[in-house]
């Protein structure tokens, strides 16, 4: 009987090996993957971060006022009088 007995004690240890090497391997990987996660969202942040300012900075270039003023100032374009423009109706 003990014979026996030290032989289920054996396999019982291997599998109880077997099975925290493959727990400690799941925690590792699982750890691994979240900081691949944490790294991809601090990318889609700064991705976020970039396209508000790229929308606040192509407001601010397309006002009107911006456009009129460096038509103005770089290109010296000015308005045509009213008897100089032509409407066109669609």
């Amino acid at each position: 009987m003990s014979f026996s007995y030290s032989y289920l004690i054996a396999g019982l240890l291997i599998i109880l090996l077997c099975s925290s090497l493959a727990v400690i391997g799941s925690k590792y990987q699982s750890r691994a993957l979240f900081i691949a996660i944490q790294e991809q969202e601090n990318i889609l942040d700064s991705y976020e971060v970039e396209w508000g300012q790229s929308q606040l900075e192509l407001t601010t270039l397309t006002e009107e006022n911006r456009v009129e003023r460096v038509a103005k100032k770089k290109l010296k374009l000015q308005m045509p009088s009213r008897e100089k423009i032509i409407y066109l109706k669609p």
